[in-house]
């Protein structure tokens, strides 16, 4: 099922499963700033990675003594939500946790998914309540594809305060210790297919709580993730689309115990409490 919100000049279309943006359009002028999920390069468009982002070794854990098995980005993405609220301009979506989800990650959970439209901004809010007695460890992540018509080499990303980009390289879609130090031109990354040879630029320790896209040298959009300390940036080669990833977590390290609760960078929520990041796309 398809929800459309509207405030002003923007449109914003969200799908109940994954509770996924599929579109964010000017009225002014019909541009589409989301990428469209043709399969042929990605059939998704911006789902949420939930309870973790990137891959596990052998996509499993340990926790308590116990293995379980869970793919890569988590199952929210493949799940589908229920609408919590809704207005003209707002809808909040909700998963919950079921005999399911158990069998995967052992925690009961309510995660919320929120939009909302003010003037041209969309923000992006996720809401994690830890239901449980015990703390509950999770990552979360947003994986929005940016619909690029023009020549991949007509766009720039503009970090905010990023003079060089320090990116760690993957290894069997694990995060390994390899790390590869990228020049900007005065805050700004060329985007070329070549960046990705290795997949995504992962970055454990971003500066940047802002990342511009430019077409032909013009501010296209913000992304403002002040809640994120993790990012990453991904296309495939040829593809017409940039994601842009503000991430709470990352892939496991190529030398991970297993051990879900010593994964690095994962988050951790007190029993019987919540947790609540945003961020936020900006059209100008």
């Amino acid at each position: 099922m398809y929800t459309t919100i509207i405030k002003s000049n923007l449109t914003a279309v969200i799908n109940s499963q994954g509770a996924e943006l599929i579109s964010l359009k000017n009225n002014l002028n019909q541009r589409e700033y989301v990428w469209e999920g043709h399969p042929d390069f990605w059939a998704k468009q911006s789902p949420v990675l939930f309870p973790i982002v990137g891959t596990l070794k052998n996509n499993s854990y340990i926790y308590q003594n116990k293995k379980y098995n869970l793919q890569r980005h988590g199952f929210a993405r493949d799940r589908n939500f229920e609408i919590i609220h809704r207005t003209d301009q707002e809808v909040i979506f909700s998963l919950q946790a079921n005999d399911e989800t158990f069998k995967m990650y052992p925690f009961d959970f309510e995660l919320q998914i929120g939009y909302v439209l003010d003037g041209m901004q969309l923000t992006v809010s996720y809401k994690i309540i830890n239901k449980t007695a015990d703390v509950m460890p999770f990552s979360i992540g947003a994986h929005p594809a940016f619909a690029l018509p023009e020549r991949f080499s007509s766009y720039v990303l503009e970090f905010e305060n990023d003079k060089t980009l320090l990116t760690y390289l993957l290894k069997n879609d694990l995060v390994s210790d390899t790390t590869l130090l990228i020049p900007t031109q005065n805050k700004q990354l060329p985007l070329s297919y070549d960046l990705f040879d290795n997949d995504a630029l992962i970055f454990k320790n971003l500066q940047s709580r802002k990342v511009t896209i430019l077409e032909s040298g013009n501010p296209l959009l913000h992304l403002c993730f002040d809640d994120f300390p993790h990012f990453g940036i991904w296309t495939k080669r040829d593809a017409p689309f940039i994601c842009l990833e503000p991430w709470l977590g990352y892939a496991d390290l190529s030398n991970t115990s297993g051990e879900f609760v010593n994964k690095e960078a994962l988050q951790f929520i007190k029993p019987k409490s919540n947790f609540n990041c945003a961020f936020s796309i900006e059209i100008l």
